[in-house]
């Protein structure tokens, strides 16, 4: 994987022994066009899905109150601008679902509609298996999210997405008019992801030392890994592409669509191991900097913005 967050969904998970032994390879920024990098991180996460089933724990969602950890997380950082502290009743659009669990997690929460996003046939139809399993009454839909709005019927109380999403994507402004098309008026979005700071940072290094790009020019970061953040085994289509975003272009990116920016905040803890330096805090259920470290570097950004 890169060093970049690799899950638009994932659990937390404990190391991965194969993904520290094994470092990703960095080729350097490449000019490739969208579609020839969406056609090889297609591939790439086609090839993941049953290696996630495994190391998802989807087996916990057998226990009806079962929800993630990263909607957990969320769920505590949103309860101040949804009605009543909870999502019961709202519709919720997640872009970037992957195989569903976050999505299902959601449903659990209350919300009386759920559509789950994401390019990938086979994580869609894990998806659909988990969502049976669970009895959750959700719907998927097959689309870029770049072209989202014109794939998904109705509008949205939320629309939420969470945890290694905006790298896999070249166009903020078109992402995020996306998001404003599918907000009925006085909607919210919420996002959590890898903060574009510490995504600058060498994950090897024997401590942090920038390594990578913090500002984007256009061109994406181009990787081989043939493993996974989780899970075991390895696939078979190792090069992806990623984009560098700062925070001022995906706040600006937002505010142009139309949102308001109702809180940003930064985070201290991860659902993934980004370097072999971190640990593993079992009381808060994700990774973070040994603590000589832990106020260095942010490790997430979250936005809260709502729609006119």
């Amino acid at each position: 994987m890169s060093h970049s967050l690799e899950s638009r969904e994932a659990g937390t998970t404990e190391p991965n022994p194969e993904h520290t032994q094994n470092s990703p390879e960095f080729y350097d920024y490449h000019d490739v066009s969208w579609e020839e990098a969406r056609e090889a991180n297609l591939r790439n996460w086609e090839e993941r899905v049953p290696l996630h089933e495994s190391g998802y724990g989807v087996e916990e969602f057998a226990n009806p109150g079962h929800l993630s950890q990263v909607v957990r997380d969320d769920l505590a950082a949103l309860r101040p601008f949804v009605p009543g502290g909870s999502l019961d009743g709202l519709e919720v659009c997640h872009l970037q679902c992957h195989i569903g669990t976050d999505t299902v997690s959601l449903a659990r929460a209350g919300a009386a509609r759920v559509v789950g996003v994401d390019f990938s046939p086979s994580a869609l139809e894990s998806a659909r298996r988990l969502a049976q399993s669970c009895k959750v009454n959700a719907s998927w839909v097959q689309s870029d999210v770049l072209d989202a709005r014109a794939a998904v019927q109705g509008q949205f109380d939320l629309v939420y997405t969470s945890i290694g999403a905006i790298c896999w994507l070249n166009d903020l402004g078109l992402w995020a008019k996306q998001i404003a098309a599918l907000l009925r008026p006085g909607g919210l979005f919420y996002i959590r992801d890898g903060h574009p700071m510490l995504l600058t940072v060498d994950e090897n290094a024997p401590e942090p030392l920038l390594r990578y790009r913090y500002f984007g020019d256009g061109t994406a970061q181009a990787w081989d890994d043939d493993t996974t953040y989780v899970g075991d085994g390895k696939v078979a289509s190792i090069r992806t592409y990623e984009w560098p975003h700062s925070i001022s272009e995906i706040l600006n990116a937002l505010i142009a669509a139309g949102l308001k920016i109702l809180k940003f905040d930064e985070g201290r803890t991860l659902p993934w191991q980004f370097s072999p330096l971190m640990e593993f805090d079992k009381e808060v259920g994700s990774f973070v900097w040994p603590e000589q470290l832990r106020n260095i570097v942010p490790c997430t950004f979250t936005v809260i913005a709502t729609l006119g």
